[in-house]
């Protein structure tokens, strides 16, 4: 039987690895030095996990596992599971949750196969990054390494059928996707859940939102709420003070 720690070995072989800080330092990540690297996405995913000690945080494609380490340092005392179909990669992430204290459990499974082929108890939280693109013909053709991040080869309804199936009744679901697709993801999520939260992310505050984090509730019922922008950047300077503590772990986002 070959270990993680035998896996992430190989890895580093094979694909050059490179450990780099998240949060301000207070987290360390090992991830490809080519290829898709976690970034922004992954940071504000993280900080939107409002999640309480002794719960379980689920994540689907959690790839080296940057939000779920994000989370762990986050919130101490909550339960992480990650999912990620590629094995390799799915290794990285269990080692990267060792590398930062962090107790959890990273499962080589692809969420196309849906979330009873793992044999787990259902969530209290169901978080993913999806691939932004599940039209080949949309995307200029990625490099090999950041093509199973950007491309969603089931469709995003697979992704969404998971989390719904992943998350207890009453569990909340959390997902960031480009703010294009926010109508399919309230459709494909309204089908079991609601009391949807939707935060839009603007680069600018002259520039529409590019990206949408998107909070429902299985079962809910409350209406959908669209609260005010969170704004990534002003002129002359490289985040917004609010945005910098975000990503420096300093400040939670708060979707109610």
């Amino acid at each position: 039987m070959v270990t993680p720690h035998e896996r992430v070995k190989r890895v580093t072989v094979a694909r050059q690895m490179q450990e780099t800080a998240l949060m301000g330092g207070r987290v360390r990540l090992v991830q490809p030095t080519d290829g898709y690297r976690a970034g922004m996405d992954a940071a504000l995913l993280a900080a939107a996990v409002a999640v309480w000690p002794g719960e379980t945080v689920l994540e689907a494609g959690c790839g080296a596992g940057a939000v779920l380490c994000q989370t762990g340092v986050r919130r101490p005392g909550v339960r992480l599971l990650g999912v990620e179909r590629d094995p390799e990669m799915a290794a990285v992430a269990a080692q990267n949750l060792g590398l930062n204290a962090l107790e959890g459990e990273v499962l080589a499974a692809d969420v196309a196969d849906g979330f009873a082929a793992l044999d787990r108890p259902r969530a209290d939280w169901a978080v993913s990054n999806p691939p932004f693109f599940d039209d080949p013909g949309a995307l200029r053709a990625p490099a090999s390494g950041k093509r199973a991040a950007w491309m969603a080869d089931d469709g995003l309804a697979a992704w969404t059928d998971f989390l719904l199936a992943a998350v207890r009744d009453g569990g909340t679901i959390l997902m960031i996707h480009r703010a294009d697709r926010l109508a399919d993801i309230l459709a494909l999520l309204g089908k079991k859940a609601g009391s949807f939260r939707v935060l839009p992310i603007r680069p600018y505050a002259d520039r529409p939102a590019k990206r949408v984090l998107v909070k429902a509730v299985r079962l809910g019922k409350a209406p959908l709420v669209l609260l005010p922008p969170l704004l990534l950047h002003e002129e002359g300077a490289k985040h917004t003070a609010h945005a910098d503590a975000v990503l420096r772990g300093g400040a939670a986002l708060e979707l109610g």
